[in-house]
């Protein structure tokens, strides 16, 4: 079963979508985490139920990584088949970028061996990430040390990454 819920955070409202598992008391596989206004983000649908408690899990280990206390997390995804194994061997190497830190498209395709003329394919598996924050491709910056694209919105992306430490706070 489809539940869903939505939660407060220092960047706007999260929309989290999960499958709750087999056996009761497991927890939700989270299938989306988005922002309000991010591209390809699901619209709620009627089938889905609400069920704020189902995701408390996550939502606890959000809130303490928006604390700064948490700088990892402990989520099941769910298995919704929005990714080839293209797209699942990116988003493995966006679990590999340590928090605090970032890496260029240009670095993921090389320790991947992904083809030059792929690399638009690997930004675009990117941006396809279904669960931003949790799985970390607001750490991909450009080669010249430029934040692009962020499905979430480049601003945001910014904040998660001053939030990190990986950049100084904009003063003004």
């Amino acid at each position: 079963m489809t539940v869903h819920t939505t939660i407060d955070s220092p960047i706007g409202p999260l929309l989290l979508v999960g499958e709750e598992p087999a056996t009761p008391g497991g927890p939700v596989a989270l299938a989306w985490l988005t922002m309000a206004g991010q591209k390809n983000a699901p619209a709620i649908r009627p089938e889905w139920v609400h069920r704020p408690a189902a995701f408390a899990g996550i939502a606890a280990q959000l809130d303490a990584y928006f604390a700064g206390e948490l700088t990892e997390f402990d989520v099941p995804f769910a298995d919704s088949g929005t990714g080839s194994d293209f797209r699942q061997r990116i988003w493995d190497a966006l679990m590999a970028v340590p928090y605090g830190t970032t890496t260029t498209y240009g670095e993921i395709a090389r320790r991947l061996g992904v083809p030059r003329a792929e690399v638009r394919a690997l930004g675009a598996a990117i941006g396809a990430n279904p669960v931003s924050i949790v799985r970390p491709c607001h750490r991909v910056i450009g080669a010249d040390g430029s934040l692009r694209g962020y499905a979430g919105g480049l601003e945001r992306k910014r904040d998660l990454l001053t939030l990190e430490g990986a950049l100084q706070p904009m003063l003004g």
